[in-house]
C-alpha cells in the first residue's frame, strides 16, 4: 500500500467522517494547542509503558486548553503514516511512544520544522524534538533490593520483552540491586523475543515466568509491556511474587505484585504538553531519574503489607546514596 493511501486511512481513523470534515475544522480552529500521540504497537491499554504515556496526555487534556487525538498503530508499518497525518494537519505537538519511533520522528521533524515533537526512550537529532530519557537502571536497582530482601529461596527472575540494550538497563540495575543486598543471590533472565512482537505476547511471558518459578525463583521482575501480564498470571498461579514496570501495576494481581518500578512517563509527557501550551517548549534531551521523581517505586494499599518498614528505610537510604553518587548503578546503554 502506498504511503498516501496509508495516510488517508490513518486520517479516517483519527478524524471520523474524513480528513477534512467541517466539525474537525471548527474544533481545531477553536483550540489553542493541538496534541497528537502515536502509541507503540502494544496499545494504550497495556497497563504499562503506553498506558503511562496515555495517562499523561489525558491529564493534560483535563487541565489544559488542548485538542487531543491518538493513534494505536497495531503494526510497525502504520506508525509513520500516523505521525505524518498529524504533521500534515498542523498539530502543534506530536508524541511518539517508544524507541522504535526514533528514525521516523527524526525524518518527519525535519520535514516539519515549524512543529514540535516528543520522542520517548530515544534521541532524535532535530532541534524541534524533545527526547525524553529515563534512568531505568536506578529504579530497577531499588526494586532489586526489595526482591532480594523478600526472597526466601535466594533465586530471583527477570523477564524482558524485546532483547535490546534499553531493557538490559532494567535487568542490570535489578541484578545489581539484588546483589547489593545478597552477593550470592541468583538471578535468572529470559527475553520474550527479538522483534516488536515481543511486547505483545502474554502467553510467552507466562511460559518464561513458569520456567523461572519452577527453577526456584520466588520474585520475578518483568519489563515486557503487554507480555508482562503473562508473568503476573504465572505469579498468581504459583502463589509467588512479580514486580511491575513503568506504571503502577500493583492492583493488577493484588497480593502477588510485590511493587512496581515507576517510570514517570505520565509526568514527563504532561510537563512537555504544558510547556507547549505556555510557549516554553524546549527541544533536546530531557533526563528523568530519582533526583527529579522521574523514576521511583510504588507503595500503596495493595502492597504496603508485603514490604516491612525496615526494608523501605534501607531502600530509601540507597535511593539517597544513588542520588548523591555514593552508589553507582551501571547504565547498560552508556557508551
Amino acid at each position: 500500500m502506498k504511503t498516501g493511501a496509508l495516510i488517508l486511512l490513518v486520517c479516517l481513523s483519527l478524524f471520523p467522517g474524513g480528513c477534512a470534515t467541517r466539525d474537525f475544522a471548527a474544533e481545531a480552529e477553536g483550540a489553542k494547542t493541538k496534541v497528537g500521540i502515536v502509541f507503540d504497537i502494544g496499545g494504550k491499554d497495556d497497563r504499562s509503558f503506553n498506558a503511562a504515556a496515555n495517562s499523561g496526555v489525558l491529564r493534560a487534556k483535563k487541565d489544559l486548553p488542548i485538542i487531543l487525538r491518538d493513534v494505536e498503530p497495531g503494526d510497525p508499518t502504520s506508525i509513520e503514516p500516523a505521525v505524518r497525518a498529524f504533521a500534515q494537519y498542523g498539530y502543534n505537538l506530536i508524541t511518539g511512544v517508544g524507541f522504535a519511533q526514533g528514525p521516523i520522528l527524526t525524518e518527519v521533524a525535519k520535514d516539519y520544522p515549524q512543529l514540535h515533537f516528543v520522542l520517548i526512550d530515544a534521541v532524535a537529532d532535530s532541534p524541534n524534538v524533545a527526547s525524553l530519557l529515563f534512568k531505568e537502571h536506578e529504579g530497577s536497582f531499588l526494586v532489586g533490593m526489595i526482591a532480594a530482601y523478600t526472597s526466601k529461596t535466594g533465586v530471583l527472575g527477570f523477564v524482558g520483552g524485546m532483547d535490546i540494550p534499553l531493557i538490559h538497563k532494567f535487568q542490570t540495575g535489578y541484578e545489581e540491586g539484588a546483589r547489593y543486598v545478597n552477593p550470592n543471590i541468583r538471578v535468572l533472565h529470559n527475553y520474550v523475543g527479538i522483534t516488536d512482537a515481543a511486547w505483545n505476547n502474554p502467553g510467552k511471558g507466562r511460559e518464561l515466568a513458569n520456567a523461572q518459578y519452577e527453577q526456584g525463583a520466588d520474585v520475578i521482575f518483568q519489563a515486557a509491556g503487554n507480555s508482562g501480564l503473562g508473568v503476573f498470571d504465572a505469579a498468581e498461579a504459583y502463589n509467588k511474587f512479580a514486580i511491575g514496570v513503568d506504571a503502577n501495576q500493583n492492583w493488577v494481581k493484588p497480593g502477588h505484585i510485590l511493587t512496581s518500578m515507576l517510570k514517570r512517563i505520565d509526568n514527563a509527557v504532561y510537563s512537555i504538553v504544558k510547556d507547549e501550551v505556555e510557549g516554553k517548549f524546549k527541544g533536546g534531551v530531557h533526563i528523568y531519574g530519582l533526583e527529579n521523581d522521574g523514576i521511583s517505586y510504588a507503595i500503596d494499599e495493595y502492597n504496603k503489607h508485603l514490604i516491612p518498614q525496615d526494608v523501605i528505610e534501607k531502600v530509601e537510604q540507597a535511593k539517597k546514596d544513588i542520588i548523591a553518587g555514593k552508589i553507582k548503578v551501571t547504565d547498560a546503554m552508556a557508551k
